[in-house]
């Protein structure tokens, strides 16, 4: 085998199989993180109950790669995206040990958090326009980082030390839903 056919064959065998693990490490964050949401809506549809019947919440499972909560006036849909990249080699990451050590942890999946305003959905004005508030990066090893609008972008920055469990995915959808519900 001539040497190019040797450097593909381990670049297929090294990224390929690392990609597949990171996936594999997003997908199980993504179902995670719907439990997360249908708990977070419950608990706050037992605590608000026979306050206001107009306010409405719920969640919606839409999917293997989507789900949805209303709170109130606002819509998040969380999008799981399927493939996966390599944090750009100009963004801070490169700056710790974790990745200068091994540049196979830069590589991540996202899950994107998008607030709609409900009533673009309930009259279905497709124009509307969502805003994204969040991107979620997940590596191999189940750390993780959260690039967001306020709280949502330094609460949860480091890369290095943070492990995904359900008690961080909790903590990231109450910052989602209170950074939404505060944003006119």
């Amino acid at each position: 085998m001539s040497e190019a056919k040797e450097l593909i064959v381990k670049m297929i065998k090294e990224r390929s199989c690392l990609k597949q693990d990171v996936y594999a490490q997003v997908h199980s964050t993504f179902s995670t993180l719907k439990e997360v949401l249908a708990e977070s809506i419950e608990g706050i549809q037992d605590e608000f109950a026979n306050t206001d019947s107009r306010v409405q919440f719920y969640y919606k499972d839409k999917g293997e790669f989507e789900a949805e909560i209303k709170m109130a006036g606002d819509v998040l849909i969380f999008h799981m995206h399927t493939n996966v990249f390599q944090f750009d080699r100009s963004h801070s990451v490169w700056n710790s040990s974790y990745l200068r050590d091994n540049e196979l942890n830069g590589y991540v999946g996202v899950i994107n958090v998008y607030n709609f305003l409900a009533d673009s959905f309930k009259f279905q004005r497709k124009h509307d326009l969502g805003y994204m508030i969040a991107r979620i990066f997940v590596n191999h090893e189940g750390h993780f980082m959260v690039q967001g609008k306020r709280q949502l972008g330094y609460l949860y920055n480091d890369f290095l030390n943070s492990k995904v469990s359900k008690e961080e995915l909790t903590r990231i959808v109450e910052s989602a839903m209170i950074y939404t519900l505060g944003f006119d």
